[in-house]
């Protein structure tokens, strides 16, 4: 898995579907819609994606051991008008020893990708939120693996783990302080829950995902 992470960056930067700006723009309605317009991507391993029910939602299962794949979708999003970005997850464990801003240690129980593609494929830029196993919450560092892609650590460890956490980003004003770029659109999104470097096992549960004017 040494080029996992570029290989992603590479892989995101194919022509993607524009669709217009509505105050709310989703992305993922699973709860509805399943995995409509998502795919999978495998990358060492395959991690278990599925649709279950957890209470009386129907939401996205993922299983990895010792395996890198993820679900992405490509949908170019008007930051100017929905910048905001928002989702809920859950893990029910995270990947104890490891070093997340090493590459053995370039795991993690659950990560939404927020990309904006490049001319060239190595202009493509991403912003990984990520629930973290061990970097307190707000921490940002580039990737281990590509200068092109910056972790931020929404959530930390197991204090609130077996329970659902809202989340709700700027992306674009994420994006202006991870890389100092003004951005307008991101190209694609993607879901990943992988262990391929420590070899360890994790499971996450995501809600639906939308974006949204405010």
């Amino acid at each position: 898995m040494t080029r996992k992470t570029a290989a992603i960056l590479v892989l995101l930067s194919v022509a993607s579907l524009t669709l217009a700006g509505p105050e709310r723009l989703w992305v993922g309605k699973f709860s509805e819609t399943g995995l409509l317009d998502w795919e999978e991507h495998e990358f060492k391993g395959r991690s278990q994606y599925r649709l279950v029910d957890l209470g009386d939602t129907r939401v996205i299962r993922a299983d990895s051991a010792a395996a890198a794949s993820g679900l992405f979708r490509s949908i170019t999003v008007n930051l100017n008008e929905t910048p905001f970005l928002n989702w809920r997850w859950w893990v029910e464990n995270t990947l104890t020893g490891t070093d997340e801003q090493t590459k053995g240690g370039d795991d993690y129980p659950a990560r939404v990708y927020v990309v904006k593609k490049g001319f060239l494929p190595w202009n493509t830029k991403a912003v990984n939120y990520v629930w973290s196993s061990n970097q307190p919450v707000g921490t940002a560092w580039p990737n281990a693996y590509t200068g092109n892609a910056r972790m931020l650590a929404l959530q930390s460890g197991t204090e609130h783990s077996g329970q659902w956490q809202s989340e709700r980003r700027n992306v674009k004003a994420d994006f202006q302080t991870l890389f100092g770029e003004a951005v307008d659109e991101i190209t694609t999104i993607a879901l990943m829950t992988d262990t391929d470097n420590s070899g360890k096992q994790a499971t996450a549960y995501y809600g639906d995902i939308y974006f949204s004017a405010e």
